[in-house]
């Protein structure tokens, strides 16, 4: 596993190894807020997320994207602060907002660092498989922190676990400062492990040249012998960092993330694609009142939910194979998530299984996505495509809450397969389309070539 696979996962670990997530609205009641208080707090937080998600993509494409993998977990700490020390109603709305502003920094900046630093070494392939790791790290973090809050509430109370989630934080901000970053004229070249090679120019190296990987290693006989400075480094890529983005930066790299949408189809249906599968998994936030639901046991709900979690993180550690399997395997998703919903206890199995297959999707989607961006305005599109879940996910709450006054949750996680039995088959119609084309294609050269034969 290379630095940059190292860092990428301890940061996607320490991201969701907050204490505070299991227990933070234990907290806001037991300082005498309503469940409308409570309310009102998850609507300041997404309409924050709503206002920041974009400006924050094109930060990403304006500004050291290495810097606002460091600002995140500072600016979401804070807010964890606030809640721990100054309890009140205006201190959780305060740290919601600065929850809500760390949490788009680094979307999409994330992702974009990644699949550049990977793509400049000619490992843009493996960017499925280590999100996919990092993302199944985070949920196993999740439940990490989960068995952790209860022992450190009985022995420390709030102010230990709010303590904790900050410090946890802070570890966050340092491994974000040493992520390797290529792009811009401030930073030397470096290879994906973090290491600076004795010739930072590999990337610009002509063909045939020995690459990171290749029997000299960086820097050998094989190499380039330009400088940092030289054209063909990606130091000085031509896309250098300017020191004070005005508006009228701005308004360049959103005129080409705009563009870019406009002049291609592929990466126009890349971020549909990403938002509807993303936007749609919002479901899995009402598993443990499906659950609850379900004829068992108050302890046996928190083993059933576990087994789900299981699911999630090995759709996740299987991301980056079968990609072409993406039509098919949302269907049987979404077969197993309404099997699963309308046989009670029994099928919890189904339900990790369907859990499972959507969050290898939503990994598969987003390499998808990257792999057709350009990079002057990857994050930007990116944050387009975030901007479009939050949509999805809204919209599917809010179906939610009004189907709940007339349906039981089996009936509406059925109601939620509906989406992704849609999406799968339009991507199974797209692909026989696309197979029918080429085999038409294929025929009439065939039939010109018989034609030329006869003719000669």
């Amino acid at each position: 596993m290379t630095g940059l696979a190292r860092r990428l996962c301890a940061y996607a670990f320490l991201e969701d190894l907050i204490l505070l997530y299991p227990v933070y609205a234990l907290l806001f009641a037991g300082h005498g807020l309503s469940a409308a208080e409570i309310s009102t707090l998850f609507i300041i937080w997404s309409c924050v997320t709503f206002v920041v998600e974009i400006p924050s993509g094109l930060w990403a494409d304006l500004f050291s994207r290495r810097l606002l993998l460091t600002l995140s977990p500072l600016v979401t700490g804070a807010g964890y602060a606030l809640w721990t020390w100054l309890p009140s109603y205006p201190a959780f709305a305060a740290g919601f907002v600065l929850w809500g502003v760390g949490s788009s920094l680094c979307s999409g900046t994330l992702q974009a660092l990644v699949y550049e630093e990977l793509e400049r070494w000619g490992r843009a392939g493996s960017y499925a498989r280590l999100m996919g790791r990092s993302q199944a790290l985070g949920t196993t973090a999740v439940m990490a922190a989960t068995a952790l809050a209860g022992p450190v509430l009985h022995l420390g109370g709030y102010a230990a676990v709010g303590a904790a989630s900050v410090a946890v934080c802070v570890l966050g901000a340092l491994v974000g400062r040493s992520f390797p970053e290529s792009r811009g004229g401030r930073d030397q070249a470096r290879t994906p492990d973090g290491s600076v090679p004795r010739d930072a120019s590999r990337a610009g190296c002509p063909a045939g040249a020995a690459g990171p990987d290749g029997p000299d290693g960086p820097g050998g006989p094989g190499g380039s012998t330009a400088s940092p400075a030289s054209p063909a480094s990606p130091a000085s890529d031509g896309w250098d960092e300017p020191d004070e983005p005005d508006e009228s930066g701005f308004l360049t790299v959103l005129r080409a993330g705009l563009g870019e949408l406009r002049g291609s189809r592929p990466a126009r249906n890349a971020v549909l694609l990403t938002s509807a599968v993303t936007g749609a998994l919002m479901i899995d936030e009402y598993v443990p009142l499906l659950i609850g639901s379900m004829d068992v046991g108050v302890s046996t709900v928190p083993l059933l939910i576990l087994l789900v979690t299981v699911g999630v993180a090995v759709g996740g550690w299987c991301a980056g194979r079968g990609a072409r399997l993406l039509g098919p395997a949302l269907a049987v998703g979404a077969l197993a998530l309404a099997a699963g919903a309308l046989t009670g206890p029994a099928g919890a199995g189904l339900l990790a299984l369907a859990f499972g297959v959507f969050q290898w999707a939503t990994v598969t989607c987003d390499a998808m996505l990257q792999g057709r961006l350009s990079d002057r305005a990857r994050a930007t599109v990116s944050s387009v495509a975030g901007f479009g879940a939050e949509v999805v996910s809204v919209l599917l709450c809010a179906g939610y809450a009004l189907g709940s006054q007339l349906w039981a949750h089996s009936t509406l996680f059925v109601l939620a397969a509906v989406p992704y039995v849609l999406i799968a088959l339009v991507l199974l119609w797209n692909g026989s389309g696309r197979r029918r084309g080429s085999g038409s294609g294929s025929g009439r050269e065939r039939g010109r070539e018989r034609g030329a034969g006869t003719e000669r």
